[in-house]
């Protein structure tokens, strides 16, 4: 696996445990997600102050100066409280704590209204449609390619304003299991191709066959992780 097309180097972290993991719900909807009322429960904001330490470690192991990095997260509430506790804590080191740029193309996978503000225990009745079809989402909600295909639109923004930094992309489960399967994907038949453009093999990248796949990419909350190696071949 190579990151030669990148000009960045990446670390992904799920938000940290929510009120609504705790309450049981689903919010989906950025006009959800965004209220205050659907931040990071207590627990969260502990999983969140790790991970902040884990990724300074990280930053160390890598070489990487705290004033070149960068954090991009979601618009939702759980994310912005998680991202503002990693970046308070990178604050405490620096003169000034790194930016936080929020793209609404890492918001949570919408899941559709008849599942808004419902039970989790719906999940798995959208995960066995996503295996069987990662282009069909659920009723009025968001397919696994549709999601691809937003990350991958964020992937080229951030390459396109930072280069050479150590990036966090902060965001949701399901976001960032598709994330990382259509960028390992991408980087994969770039290194075996050894040509075409980032844009073209994110485009490549979303089939069924990979997109279908996405669970075995999936993240505890306050887990950081880095984008550099597959959990599993692809």
């Amino acid at each position: 696996m190579t990151q030669g097309l990148l000009k960045n180097r990446y670390w992904v972290l799920r938000h940290g445990r929510s009120v609504p993991n705790e309450a049981g719900l689903i919010v989906s909807h950025l006009s959800n997600g965004v209220l205050p009322n659907y931040g990071l429960a207590p627990s969260g904001f502990l999983q969140a102050e790790a991970a902040g330490a884990l990724f300074l470690k990280e930053l160390e192991m890598a070489g990487i100066p705290l004033d070149q990095v960068r954090i991009f997260a979601s618009p939702f509430s759980r994310t912005l409280e998680t991202a503002k506790v990693v970046a308070d804590s990178m604050g405490v080191l620096m003169n000034a704590k790194p930016t936080i740029k929020f793209l609404e193309e890492l918001r949570e996978r919408y899941f559709g209204p008849p599942l808004e503000l419902q039970s989790h225990e719906h999940y798995p009745e959208i995960w066995a449609i996503d295996a069987i079809d990662p282009l069909v989402g659920p009723d009025g909600g968001e397919s696994v390619a549709d999601v691809a295909i937003r990350v991958s639109e964020a992937i080229m923004q951030m390459e396109s304003e930072v280069q050479g930094c150590g990036v966090l992309v902060v965001s949701h489960g399901d976001t960032l299991q598709i994330l990382q399967t259509v960028t390992y994907a991408a980087l994969a038949t770039m290194s075996s191709a050894g040509d075409g453009t980032l844009a073209s093999l994110f485009a490549d990248a979303i089939t069924r066959p990979v997109l279908s796949r996405h669970r075995e990419y999936s993240l505890l909350t306050g887990e950081l992780r880095r984008l550099a190696e597959p959990v599993k071949d692809i």
